[in-house]
């Protein structure tokens, strides 16, 4: 049975209003954290599934005994002030989730890329060249030192999101390891030397960009991924498998979430019989970012 309302004044009310909201604010985000990605016709609702969630326990409270809201918003500032002590999730995280969800549905589009790669599956998949074989000849994700390395660097970054994104934040923190340190190194003018991954590792991360699409896919592999290397008019480029259309609305939300800073206006893809692929290039600031071209010439399937 609820207690009487009709008891308090309407500055009271208010501010029980205004403490509401900053907990619905601060807490729907945390909720949804630990909900799974739900996507329906390309929207995202799983935040605002949580706000809903929310919204109902806040008024339920409010029904039941108004000034609960004030204990229950301390708890809620508690608990976001520890996990951004503990480096969990902060207060950035908070504004990034509703920021991710906006540019999710709203601001971040798919952009296809449209080549020969689209246009002529066969042609591509049965090319052979000498590029293709020395790349295919140096690519190793059972060594250990590559395991390792990838590992270590895959826990850098986004855990607080593994309950909400699971081994997608492994995948995107070794991304953003290996592309923040990455420096470019030529080739010599005479010759094409391709590093295979522990070469690259250990020799601080330097190469071009096939030793870079060599270092990505091995890593990334070694952990669970599914890759591929794109070759271009003069330049290499890795690609990470997304899976379905599904999967790949969740990829982009994910990367939309965990890269705020520029915000993702476009995720660029390829797709071929409902499977899709983004782009891991070093000249991209986030996964799925902007090609050179699309003069592609050989796929290297791993």
């Amino acid at each position: 049975m609820a207690i009487d309302q009709s008891k308090y004044s309407w500055k009271q009310k208010v501010v029980f209003n205004v403490l509401s909201l900053l907990t619905l604010l601060s807490f729907a985000p945390y909720i949804n954290r630990f909900l799974p990605p739900i996507v329906l016709n390309g929207w995202h609702l799983d935040l605002i599934i949580a706000v809903v969630a929310c919204l109902l326990l806040l008024y339920f409270i409010k029904w039941l005994f108004r000034p609960i809201i004030i204990p229950f918003f301390l708890m809620v500032c508690c608990t976001v002030f520890v996990t951004w002590a503990t480096n969990q999730y902060s207060f950035t995280n908070v504004l990034n989730d509703y920021k991710g969800m906006v540019q999710g549905n709203l601001r971040a589009k798919d952009s296809k890329q449209i080549d020969i790669l689209s246009l002529y599956p066969r042609r591509v998949e049965s090319y052979r060249d000498k590029t293709v074989r020395g790349i295919r000849e140096k690519i190793n994700f059972q060594d250990s030192v590559v395991r390792n390395f990838s590992v270590t660097h895959s826990l850098d970054y986004f855990d607080e999101y593994y309950y909400k994104y699971g081994k997608i934040t492994r995948f995107l923190s070794l991304f953003k390891y290996i592309n923040n340190h990455f420096k470019y190194v030529l080739d010599s003018r005479r010759d094409e030397y391709f590093a295979n991954p522990r070469e690259t590792i250990l020799n601080g991360l330097g190469g071009d960009c096939d030793d870079h699409s060599l270092l990505m896919t091995s890593c990334l592999q070694s952990i669970g991924a599914r890759c591929r290397i794109v070759l271009i008019k003069g330049h290499a480029y890795p690609e990470l498998y997304c899976g379905s259309k599904t999967e790949f609305e969740i990829m982009k939300q994910a990367i939309v979430t965990l890269f705020p800073k520029p915000p993702i206006k476009e995720i660029y893809y390829h797709e071929l019989n409902g499977e899709y692929w983004i782009n891991l290039d070093y000249t991209a600031r986030n996964p799925g970012g902007p090609y050179m071209n699309d003069k592609v010439y050989a796929l290297i399937e791993l």
